[in-house]
């Protein structure tokens, strides 16, 4: 099969979504339905209860939310399919708005999203900031209101809320049989509006297997449910008369959104999540790269590339501490262009350096299998790749390098250090890989020195990530205290000497180089500012 055929089977999406929508449970029963897995592993109950596949951290397990982003890659034929099935790139991401630096990596490397809304909380916080970033990037989104199995609001309502709130018109596809806390089925709605089938789910126990579906025309959805059955289909051609109708060109400009309705702790509505993904989420694409990345290293600039084109790769998530018996970084890189191989000799853009393929995996939870070829849309663990860091290209060929990864511009500050002397060549080793991967961005100045460098990070749940896994996967205690700063600015050389003599100010250099001033709060800030226009402050936020 031709790469441009292997592209056109692969599907990439993200799920996003506000913590304890259910994101990580989705993402088991779309294995389940994939039958990557025999029985889904979030069953409820106190006594009971195990984590999902795609939480491996212990933290994650413990608390019950997804900290960090995890890949997950099965193939998937829709019924009545015929030919080769999909192949399914999924990535689940953490919720929690703390790690949203991790979401937005991921939300770069992906060509849809499936945003997972709670069916009685609705649109909140972090749904709104993820839905403005899908927005930005251009990326196409497939709406699921999730949890209708329990008591929550009317469909209507939420459909006009997501109206209200982002501008985006949701066009059902699966509109539910039974209100919210009475979920018996979905209303298949076609393109034209008309309600065409009924589908019927039955609950299994526990929810930890397929639900079994029985399908019904019309007239005998209305036979066997009555009001019920009438009252959806009512409001299904409600929306439809209001011109809530599915157009794929207006879906792919981020316009409108294919609505579906599920429980994912019932498998209520989970295949058809996965046949509207196959059928109308975009193949992956072509993808411009950094011009001036490029013209600053050759004359021959590669600024485009199709999914035709030789092999690059952009590096979104770099991870170590996923396998306990090997002390690995994991590098997941997407492949834009070109067909990956294995053993393939390539090349660091950032660096101009050689890297080895050798040992490249796809990983599902904590198993890995070992991958040999790989196409534009897959996502492919690359082992030892401790040289790599998010954001970075590699490449066969004429040199393409895409642009780097923004950074979040840090809220909350804290010193590190180990509690004991004797574990401080850990504790650097430590620091070096998990900053490298992005847990936190590090900041150091000569005044405190190696043994004590200050943690920036978006939200304080990161600092709690740095030390348990300094812990469990090197041994290090460590101890973290607040420091009196709460804003972060950019600076330079020559301005970091006159920043440095003002009261309640202090220089530090992040790991990558960059001169970082931090001040006590925003009036200091802008006291600063006024006072001394000719420093330079710039926010620390890298550039789209």
């Amino acid at each position: 099969m031709s790469t441009a055929a292997e592209a056109f089977r692969r599907r990439t999406f993200a799920v996003i979504a506000h913590p304890d929508a259910g994101k990580s449970t989705l993402t088991e029963a779309l294995a389940l339905h994939a039958h990557m897995i025999a029985e889904a592993g979030a069953v409820h109950g106190k006594a009971g209860r195990k984590s999902t596949v795609s939480d491996w951290m212990e933290m994650e397990k413990d608390r019950g939310i997804s900290i960090a982003s995890s890949a997950l890659q099965f193939e998937y034929s829709p019924d009545g399919h015929e030919g080769e099935p999909y192949m399914i790139n999924l990535v689940d991401t953490p919720g929690h708005a703390d790690f949203s630096e991790d979401t937005y990596r991921v939300l770069m490397a992906v060509d849809a999203a499936v945003m997972l809304i709670d069916a009685a909380k609705g649109l909140e916080p972090q749904t709104l900031q993820l839905f403005r970033v899908c927005k930005a990037r251009g990326l196409p989104i497939i709406t699921v209101i999730n949890k209708w199995d329990r008591v929550g609001r009317s469909p209507l309502e939420l459909v006009d809320e997501i109206v209200s709130e982002i501008g985006l018109q949701p066009t059902p596809l699966f509109w539910p049989v039974g209100e919210a806390g009475d979920f018996r089925g979905l209303a298949r709605v076609e393109d034209s509006g008309e309600v065409s089938q009924y589908i019927h789910f039955t609950r299994t126990a526990g929810g930890a297997s397929i639900a079994p579906e029985e399908h019904y025309d019309p007239q005998a959805a209305a036979a066997r449910e009555g009001d019920v059955w009438d009252t959806a289909q009512e409001e299904a051609e409600l929306l439809a008369a209001d011109g809530a109708l599915h157009d794929q060109e207006l879906f792919e400009n981020c316009e409108t959104s294919p609505l579906i309705f599920a429980s994912a702790m019932l498998n209520f509505g989970v295949h058809q999540i996965l046949d509207t993904l196959c059928a109308l989420a975009p193949a992956p694409r072509a993808r411009n790269a950094d011009e001036k990345a490029v013209a600053a290293s050759t004359s021959a600039m590669d600024t485009h590339r199709e999914v035709t084109d030789p092999f690059s790769g952009v590096v979104f998530k770099v991870q170590a501490g996923m396998d306990r018996n090997h002390r690995d970084t994991l590098a997941f890189m997407r492949v834009v262009s070109g067909e990956f191989e294995r053993g393939m000799q390539v090349t660091h853009a950032q660096s101009g350096r050689a890297f080895s393929t050798k040992y490249a995996l796809t990983v599902f939870g904590r198993t890995r299998e070992t991958v040999e070829t790989a196409f534009p849309g897959d996502i492919v663990g690359l082992v030892n790749a401790g040289a790599l860091a998010p954001g970075d290209t590699i490449f066969s060929g004429r040199k393409v390098q895409y642009p780097p990864m923004p950074q979040f511009a840090p809220e909350h500050f804290r010193t590190l250090r180990a509690k004991s002397l004797g574990k401080y060549k850990q504790f650097r080793k430590a620091l070096d890989q998990l900053t490298a991967e992005g847990v936190v961005q590090i900041l150091r100045n000569d005044a405190r020195g190696d043994a004590a460098p200050v943690m920036a990070a978006v939200g304080p749940m990161q600092f709690e990530v740095m030390q348990a896994r300094m812990l469990n996967e090197y041994g290090v205690e460590t101890q973290a205290d607040p420091v009196p700063y709460k804003v972060a600015r950019r600076t330079d050389a020559e301005s970091a000497p006159g920043l440095g003599r003002q009261r309640g100010v202090e220089i530090f250099t992040r790991t990558d180089g960059e001169l970082v001033a931090l001040f006590g709060d925003k009036w200091k800030l802008a006291f600063v500012q006024r006072e001394h226009p000719e420093f330079t402050l710039e926010p620390m936020v890298a550039d789209d």
